[in-house]
């Protein structure tokens, strides 16, 4: 299965959600791949992969190496990294058949893994498209903050247009809440709002919510993984409850 973790709103936890779902289902036993598609490589930098002088996302898009030379193999699971070359991407890839870059790259290894999880750009343009026209389902994240569940509603437009024209079988998994606090009433409030959207555009939100927590982001500044050095963290609980409703939707 290939999962692409979407939302063009920045800082709704695409790329914690990301790493979440990939160490979990490496814990579970499952063969892991993720695919960091955002060119802060955020991502990469979080889990220490290398970025520099090593093939990257970018190289694999420009068909200058393949999928094999660009994973590297960590202890959280496999990873093919981005760094800030990514950012010129959108100016390159301007050929016919772009959108199938990623697709027609990721085909020859596709049978080597139970899941690729395909953390994307906070934009809705070419390397988004990749990613979508590459992908089985879309998970995405939101904050309980009404710009990004706003934002829901022209995400899925983007995800019918790649249902037409690249990727018919396309769908979304879910919709995830996250940075959430039970004791606001205006979370709750766009909580409900979240689920009425979901139900127009026809997508599922996960009964499992996410918890706001500042442990997310001392995890991501001092590069260590926040589901093996936070184990009893109310948002590792979060993440862990997830993961099996992910995983029994399945």
């Amino acid at each position: 299965m290939i999962l692409s973790v979407a939302n063009q709103k920045g800082g709704v936890a695409k790329t914690t959600s990301t790493l979440a779902i990939a160490s979990n289902l490496k814990k579970k036993g499952y063969k892991a791949l993720v695919i960091d598609m955002d060119p802060q490589g955020n991502l990469s930098e979080s889990v220490n992969a290398n970025q520099i002088e090593v093939p990257t996302i970018y190289e694999l898009l420009k068909q200058e190496v393949t999928a094999d030379e660009a994973i590297q193999k960590l202890d959280f699971f496999d990873i093919i990294p981005s760094n800030i070359m990514l950012a010129g991407a959108e100016q390159e890839l301007s050929f016919t058949g772009k959108e199938y870059r990623l697709k027609e790259s990721l085909e020859n290894i596709n049978a080597l893994y139970d899941y690729i999880i395909i953390d994307t750009p906070p934009s809705l343009g070419i390397l988004t498209i990749n990613a979508f026209t590459a992908s089985d389902e879309v998970l995405i994240p939101t904050t309980p903050g009404i710009f990004a569940v706003n934002g829901i509603e022209q995400l899925n437009n983007t995800i019918n247009n790649v249902k037409k024209y690249c990727n018919k079988d396309l769908k979304i998994n879910g919709i995830l809440i996250t940075r959430f606090n039970p004791r606001v009433n205006i979370n709750k409030s766009i909580k409900t709002l979240t689920e009425h959207i979901a139900n127009h555009i026809g997508a599922k939100v996960y009964n499992t919510y996410i918890r706001n927590s500042v442990i997310i982001e001392e995890s991501q500044a001092n590069k260590i993984n926040l589901f093996d050095n936070y184990k009893s963290a109310t948002v590792t609980e979060d993440y862990n409850s997830f993961v099996k409703e992910f995983l029994n939707k399945l």
